[in-house]
């Protein structure tokens, strides 16, 4: 299997995260990137550089308005008197149809959802390269490869088409999808984060070309609160192509594995000819958000369980944080698919 990743993305150093009301060190550190590496080199992944496609894939699924601004509101927050290093939002539109302002102050509060996806220096960079890792991941899929894993940090499966949110900017599974439906493929985004891809949701909730399917910490008490309920099923032309199924805290392997075939069965049932992993490691029993609890060998199941559909699959890193085990999940469900396809 071929792992996709730039050196570039190392320039994302989130240095702030707000929680229960604390100021906290940002939990996305840089650090990731190199135990990552060492998992995917561990499951006998060759990594390379990905190739610049360009702006047009990301911006199939983003705001022309939202990428300017992610370009940009740096170099604009630098201007302000006294604002910090990062751009972090302090106010918030009540919709979406509200009006869009000329501050930069404004307009972070309408692009980011919350405090945890601080803009700094080398974000717009990074998460640009990130997408990219993704983009070349889904164009090794369409010249015939049956698997690759993207190393794309900053994750992205928070961000929706004009919003940051939870460590995302740019949603790198569903950009990925998306170029392997503007190929003639037929899709299918699983999401095995522990925390719901929100943003992903969001995207493609209105469209039947894309299936869409979360397993996920329950939202009810647990990021991101307010999406990834059972009843989200989709809408309009979408309708029945979102499948969400929120666990309870701390389910583990046997639980996780059993809910795991009802999202293979719904994929199988959409007809997918490709399917795009949101790979979350943090479902870990050792993560440190501590909503699921996937032991190292679970994940190994979970890799098998998905090469089991015969399907070709891009893993594209999402969430799993800073904790012992990291690099050892990683090549676990890589080494899971590779062992059981």
């Amino acid at each position: 299997m071929k792992a996709i990743f730039d050196d570039r993305q190392w320039k994302h150093q989130p240095r702030h995260f707000m929680a229960n009301g604390a100021i906290l060190p940002n939990p996305e550190q840089a650090e990731r990137i190199d135990r990552l590496l060492a998992g995917a080199k561990a499951a006998g992944c060759t990594v390379q550089a990905p190739q610049d496609a360009g702006l047009g894939p990301i911006a199939a699924l983003h705001s022309p308005e939202y990428l300017t601004f992610l370009e940009h509101i740096h170099t604009r927050w630098k201007r302000i008197d006294g604002a910090g290093a990062e751009v972090i939002p302090n106010i918030h539109p009540a919709n979406r149809s509200d009006s869009y302002p000329k501050s930069a102050v404004g307009q972070a509060g309408f692009h980011q959802a919350d405090t945890a996806c601080p803009i700094a220096e080398g974000t717009w960079e990074a998460a640009y390269w990130s997408a990219q890792s993704a983009i070349s991941g889904a164009d090794l899929i369409l010249a015939g490869e049956r698997s690759a894993y993207a190393l794309s940090r900053p994750p992205g499966h928070h961000a929706f088409g004009d919003l940051a949110g939870g460590f995302c900017f740019l949603n790198n599974s569903g950009i990925a999808a998306e170029r392997l439906r503007a190929q003639g493929l037929r899709p299918a985004i699983l999401d095995v984060d522990v925390h719901h891809g929100n943003g992903t949701q969001g995207i493609f909730y209105h469209r039947s070309d894309v299936l869409t399917v979360s397993i996920h910490a329950d939202p009810e008490r647990f990021y991101p609160f307010f999406w990834g309920h059972a009843h989200e099923r989709g809408a309009a032309d979408g309708l029945g192509y979102n499948l969400n199924l929120p666990l309870a805290r701390g389910t583990a392997d046997d639980d996780y594995l059993a809910t795991l075939e009802i999202a293979l069965r719904r994929i199988k049932s959409f007809g997918a000819d490709a399917v795009v992993v949101a790979l979350g490691l943090d479902a870990f029993v050792g993560d440190p958000f501590k909503g699921l609890a996937v032991s190292t060998s679970g994940f190994g199941r979970i890799g098998a369980a998905i090469a089991a559909m015969g399907l070709p699959c891009l893993f594209v890193q999402e969430g799993g944080y800073l904790c012992d085990e990291l690099a050892d999940n990683l090549t676990s469900v890589l080494g899971g698919y590779l062992g059981g396809g």
